[in-house]
């Protein structure tokens, strides 16, 4: 286990290090920060001293070697445009985030797996037709296209929920939760589902599948011959062994749903780290860009390094090993 430790945070710091290089490269080849921050009405003078003050004027390799050395002190630099630390402002707007994606995460367990057994246990019957057409559509559809329709339809029209914001928070721990409060669960309830229908529509396709690929195999039929209830049957056995799999993506998706919660953030106003990641890519904010992406590979590669293990526990099976 030590060994695969090791090997894992050997692979995220060289994942870390490409990423970086990168992005600071991509950034600095799309444009100048300068052109977007300062009016066409600035003079020559003013124009030199904010590029100066941002260190726009050395060359790419020496800037990129200033933020790589300042990172490994923890430093990611000062936004251009809040003029705070960049880590500073997303650690403040990863509580939201974090709490969107796992609400998202948690629907799409609730719905999907029960659905997918459903649809696995009576491919036939009407319901799990349905179910497996409401999938298709889960997949198809735009989650922007959803989150507008769900807007006009449960905001606008009927005026059930709010369309944007995040409502009242308590603190827990000193992290600010709206999950806890009437007022938060009701700001959070639509952009959570409009996040988790992708993932709901996914696990119900791969929970289905192995259930129907379970259901043929041999342990199955010897359950049924000893005489096992049908429902023991079904959680022992059948769930258990199409759980496995299951495991594995679910905390991939986990890491898509922080990563790529920007366009539900940006629809519904959620201030999550999306929201401030797209306000930066207006501005061409390149310290908060970069620290955006280097937390997002850091989430990513622990995320799946808990899932390893927890793959582990699970299916004894398999056994985590280093590289040699």
């Amino acid at each position: 286990m030590s060994g695969y430790l090791l090997s894992r945070s050997i692979q995220t710091v060289l994942t870390l290090l490409v990423m970086s290089v990168l992005v600071f490269v991509g950034l600095y080849l799309v444009g100048n920060p300068v052109d977007v921050l300062l009016s066409s009405t600035a003079t020559p003078t003013e124009r030199l001293q904010v590029i100066q003050s941002f260190g726009l004027d050395k060359p790419m390799w020496e800037q990129y070697w200033l933020f790589l050395t300042r990172a490994l002190s923890g430093d990611l630099g000062n936004s251009f445009v809040f003029n705070q630390p960049a880590l500073t402002l997303i650690l403040k707007r990863m509580p939201a985030t974090l709490e969107l994606a796992l609400v998202a995460l948690v629907l799409g367990l609730v719905f999907g797996i029960p659905l997918g057994v459903y649809a696995g246990l009576k491919p036939k019957s009407l319901i799990s037709k349905s179910v497996m057409t409401f999938s298709i559509l889960g997949f198809s559809l735009p989650t922007f296209w959803i989150g507008l329709v769900m807007v006009m339809l449960f905001s606008v029209q009927l005026g059930w929920l709010p369309a944007s914001g995040r409502g009242e928070t308590v603190p827990v721990f000193g992290v600010p939760i709206s999950l806890f409060t009437l007022d938060g669960l009701s700001h959070l309830l639509l952009p959570a589902l409009n996040l988790a229908l992708f993932k709901i529509s996914l696990i119900i396709r791969l929970t289905r599948a192995g259930v129907l690929e379970t259901m043929q195999l041999d342990f199955v039929r010897f359950a049924r011959a000893k005489g096992l209830p049908e429902s023991r049957i079904v959680t022992v056995h059948v769930l258990k062994n199409t759980l496995i799999p299951l495991i594995t993506v679910i905390g991939l998706e986990l890491g898509s749903l922080i990563a790529f919660a920007v366009v539900t953030e940006t629809i519904f106003a959620w201030p999550g780290m999306g929201k401030l990641i797209i306000d930066a890519i207006a501005v061409l904010d390149r310290p908060l860009i970069l620290a955006y992406l280097m937390i997002t590979v850091v989430m990513f590669s622990v995320i799946n390094l808990l899932v390893d293990i927890l793959y582990s526990i699970v299916d004894p099976r398999v056994r985590l090993e280093g590289n040699s």
